[in-house]
């Protein structure tokens, strides 16, 4: 797996996760979802995102080829 499906896996996961949450749980947990998207949202605008300068530290492969 490349740094980019990994990025996606973890925050689809963490993202259902939270809602599944916060219908079970307390509704507060829609908090971590908004965090989550928000987190998305600034990546896809600056290109910096914490789980991808991670993974490529850990060296994780960025490309398939």
């Amino acid at each position: 797996m490349t740094v980019d499906r990994i990025v996606f896996f973890v925050a689809g996961t963490f993202i259902m996760l939270s809602v599944a949450l916060s219908q079970y749980h307390h509704i507060y947990w829609l908090g971590f979802t908004a965090f989550i998207g928000a987190n998305l949202f600034q990546s896809a605008f600056t290109g910096f995102c914490p789980l991808a300068f991670f993974l490529k530290k850990a060296g994780v492969p960025t490309s398939t080829s």
